[in-house]
């Protein structure tokens, strides 16, 4: 009962080459994941073969046939497109787009730390690339090109899966449609291709059109429906893809946050007897995509919202809402103080419900201003992303008398998501946005994994053993024994791999990601010479049971 949880994202990267005029986004990708890694790593195969992308969490799957080829991403490329990171994570090629899915963690504020540190990496890796293919290779995190196309930002969650989804379908709707207030980072133009000049909260939400699916590149849902949880059967993966990619920490950190909570919400709601059936059924809305579209239009923040039950709403309230019920729920379990607030159980879960009551009052600031005022609330910019973007938008518009379809505005919209600081609009305002990592744990993050799953040993083995990996999953690590006999190379698309023989593999399955931490791990890595005989030893005890 906390905000504590196995959590990560996974961060799509627009990729260019300003210099050259043909460039291929796909060629691009290639070479940035390729100079993410070294000879021994690109041999290292990433196992498909736990990955299920048609299964769907409402107790259905959807035929391989019937799916379109996009959907397939347990499709094995013939290009090196996996790198394990050297921090347990995974870089690879996602269609045309540069991808980092960060390790595993379990806390908010270390999963943002880990997914700067995917920035750290990209950043190094288009570097790399740059002066490896002699063209200069620019990364974007951001969500949208302005011309119709969006790639992705996403979140997983794990959760208890007794939770019924149509639960966690109805609370997350509500949640998505609302926390843009908050979360989003800002965009300049209005519609898929910009049809209309203007500014909004969210970069994701125009392309957001179904309530539920299990598709991400078309159609997209407000609540993915893929399940593949890569965990213990009695979880599931909650895998959100509505979120924007934000530059500044607390928006990230508190959107990791207030989900974490809701989910806790939801796993513990009838032990305490709390009617949460109740607090959904009022909070229904009529049409949750348009909702999610006119939440990130309105600037004012103030836009009712109809409800099924012929009411309406906005999503300020719906936020205090849902917030209100979290801590409702925690002063029935754990008490309260002599003030009143619940006596939460550790650290990150105080400080992300302390950000949550901060970013409300500070959204409930905004919407009482004018623009005038609004232009000079520096404090409530520092942690609200959309608006500092905003800020420096407007000030150039009044200076220059633009329109919001002018160029020069895109541009800043566009530089301010560039991963190169010499590039990056961001980067110049970043020292007066409020921090929750710094730029040590943020370096430390990029070279080391999280010590609490079991990234750390996925990291371990492979920046110890690169050599004998054969292949790596988020669940699973297969290695051939040090004594295998060499029997000579095989193709495969652009790299070479070593011919092994079923007999000369050792494989762990790390489905739990809390049993395979530093804590339970370290000593048999020190113990061991050769990554097979650490495999085994590890083998040996969960068969013992110990």
């Amino acid at each position: 009962m906390t905000v504590r949880r196995v959590m990560g994202t996974e961060t799509e990267y627009a990729v260019s080459a300003p210099a050259a005029s043909h460039a291929n986004p796909v060629q691009l990708s290639f070479d940035v994941i390729g100079a993410a890694a070294d000879p021994e790593r690109s041999r290292i195969r990433w196992d498909y073969r736990q990955e299920d992308p048609v299964n769907d969490a409402r107790g259905t799957r959807l035929e391989r046939a019937a799916a379109r080829p996009d959907m397939l991403t347990d499709e094995p490329q013939l290009n090196i497109v996996n790198v394990i990171a050297p921090n347990g994570g995974r870089m690879y090629v996602d269609h045309a787009h540069p991808e980092y899915s960060a390790p595993e963690t379990t806390d908010p504020f270390e999963a943002v730390r880990y997914d700067h540190a995917g920035d750290l990496l990209m950043r190094r890796a288009a570097a790399s690339a740059s002066a490896g293919t002699g063209h200069d290779i620019v990364l974007h995190r951001n969500n949208v090109d302005g011309k119709g196309a969006s790639w992705g930002t996403h979140e997983n969650y794990m959760m208890l899966r007794s939770v019924p989804f149509d639960t966690v379908a109805a609370l997350m709707t509500a949640h998505f449609v609302s926390r843009q207030i908050y979360a989003g980072s800002g965009r300049v133009g209005i519609g898929e291709r910009s049809e209309t000049a203007g500014y909004q909260l969210s970069q994701r939400a125009d392309y957001i059109h179904a309530i539920l699916g299990l598709q991400t590149t078309f159609e997209r849902p407000i609540v993915n429906t893929r399940d593949e949880s890569h965990s213990p059967s009695d979880y599931r993966r909650l895998h959100v893809i509505v979120g924007d990619a934000n530059r500044m920490d607390v928006p990230q950190t508190l959107k990791l946050g207030a989900t974490s909570m809701l989910l806790w919400l939801a796993e513990h709601a009838g032990e305490t007897g709390y009617d949460l059936a109740a607090l959904l059924d009022s909070m229904a809305l009529v049409d949750p995509v348009s909702a999610m579209h006119t939440v990130s239009h309105d600037l004012t923040l103030q836009a009712e919202l109809p409800l099924r039950d012929g009411g309406v709403t906005n999503a300020w309230i719906m936020q205090v809402r849902l917030r209100a019920a979290v801590y409702e729920m925690g002063a029935l379990v754990y008490g309260t103080d002599t003030r009143g607030e619940p006596l939460w159980p550790d650290k990150p879960t105080t400080g992300i419900m302390a950000l949550w009551g901060q970013a409300l009052a500070d959204v409930a600031a905004i919407r009482h201003a004018d623009d005038d005022t609004r232009l000079n609330m520096q404090p409530e910019a520092s942690r609200v992303e959309w608006l500092m973007k905003w800020q420096l938008l407007e000030r150039l518009r009044r200076r220059h008398g633009l329109s919001w379809n002018d160029p020069k505005l895109r541009a800043i919209d566009l530089g301010w998501a560039a991963l190169d600081p010499v590039r990056s609009i961001f980067e110049k305002v970043r020292s007066r946005t409020e921090r929750t990592v710094d730029d040590r744990q943020v370096a430390d993050a990029a070279g080391n994994a999280p010590q609490t799953t079991r990234a750390w040993l996925r990291a371990a083995v492979v920046n110890r053993y690169a050599s004998q990996v054969v292949a790596v999953s988020w669940s699973h690590l297969t290695v051939r024994r040090h004594d295998a006999p060499q029997t000579g190379e095989e193709s495969y698309g652009n790299a070479s791999r070593p011919i092994v023989r079923p007999s000369d593999l050792c494989s762990l399955d790390m489905s739990d990601p809390c049993a395979f931490d530093k804590a339970h791990m370290a000593a048999f890595v020190d113990g061991t010479r050769n990554a097979d005989e650490l495999i085994t030893q590890i083998d040996r005890n969960i068969t013992a049971g110990r």
